[in-house]
């Protein structure tokens, strides 16, 4: 069984789990699934994969569904070329991509600033945090910057070397960004982030500018690209810097949040994965936008919708140039 073949990278989060199963429910019901699912060690994909299963199991009349788990180190380039042959030795098309790279570095919180945010401005101390402490200066294995490595240029990588594939699926490809991406995040003079004291932010900033420096090339080949953001939601990333006391506070920040006004605060992993899944249903893919970012988002009620936003292209051609180059010197590096 193969139907159509689904390749999320970032699978055993909870975000990527959820994308999973508005996938199954999205589908159209005759098609049969088979998720290749990523994750740094074989035991994680296969509990991914684990947790799919039941999820599609519990459903009133559950899809056929197959589950390939596949290791995959995104800060790694040797990893990301093997897993790479093994979906092109195993798989003739891929139908759809989401990106959920999302290491963070946060290594911890600093309370005096988080209480003062909170007082001052509280919805803003919940939507775009600037209490959390990253680290800096992190490299990779291959001498890049961590984060760009792992968010940016090692999926960007895997795509390229996937075209094939994903040319004879007429492939959705779906980058995951997020609400926190503005322009002054990215300094353009440190486009891996080594030195930026907001890397996480800078990856997700840069991710918007590479995808308006590439979607009309991969348009051209039949490959659909899109880049969407899920809003601000229940991670476990964050969770292991807070008490049970500083959870159920930023739990309740977050309702009041949307209450008084923020349709930014999906909270649910499941409504924070709505927008990623909708944008692959597209009917008629040449009439909807591809130059805009769209995003999970709730009225004041918790009632899921989507809202659009235009993306802010300042460095695109910046952008699309350094991963380009970067492209080309890995693969004289990786001799492919």
């Amino acid at each position: 069984m193969q139907g159509k073949v689904v390749l999320l990278i970032g699978a055993n989060s909870t975000l990527g789990l959820n994308i999973a199963y508005r996938q199954i429910e999205s589908q159209d019901p005759n098609d049969a699934l088979t998720f290749i699912l990523t994750s740094r060690t074989h035991e994680r994909a296969v509990e991914a994969g684990e947790a799919i299963k039941r999820f599609n199991e519990q459903r009133e009349t559950p899809r056929e569904i197959a589950i390939f788990p596949l290791v995959l180190d995104l800060a790694d380039m040797h990893s990301i070329t093997n897993a790479c042959t093994e979906i092109k030795k195993t798989f003739k098309e891929v139908n759809y991509v989401y990106v959920n790279a999302a290491l963070g570095v946060c290594s911890g919180i600093n309370w005096f600033k988080a209480i003062q945010e909170v007082i001052t401005s509280p919805v803003q101390a919940v939507t775009d945090p600037h209490y959390k402490i990253q680290q800096t200066g992190l490299r990779s294995k291959d001498d890049m910057g961590l984060v760009f490595q792992s968010n940016v240029f090692g999926p960007y990588y895997m795509i390229r070397k996937l075209l094939p594939c994903l040319y004879l699926g007429h492939a959705v490809i779906v980058w995951i960004s997020s609400i926190r991406s503005d322009p002054t995040y990215l300094p353009l003079d440190d486009l891996e982030l080594i030195e930026s004291d907001t890397p996480y932010e800078g990856s997700k900033r840069m991710i918007d500018v590479m995808h308006l420096a590439t979607y009309k090339n991969l348009k051209s080949k039949g490959i659909y690209q899109y880049v969407v953001q899920p809003g601000i939601f229940v991670s476990q990333s964050f969770n292991v810097h807070l008490n049970i006391i500083t959870y159920y506070l930023m739990m309740i920040m977050f309702y009041l949040a949307r209450r008084w006004g923020s349709y930014w605060h999906t909270i649910d992993p499941y409504k924070a994965a709505n927008s990623a899944v909708y944008v692959t249903t597209f009917k008629d893919r040449d009439f909807e936008r591809q130059d805009l970012k769209y995003g999970s988002a709730t009225f004041n009620d918790g009632v899921e919708h989507i809202k659009p936003e235009e993306i802010n292209d300042r460095g695109k051609m910046v952008v699309g140039e350094f991963l380009s180059s970067k492209e080309e010197e890995w693969d004289l590096k990786l001799d492919v």
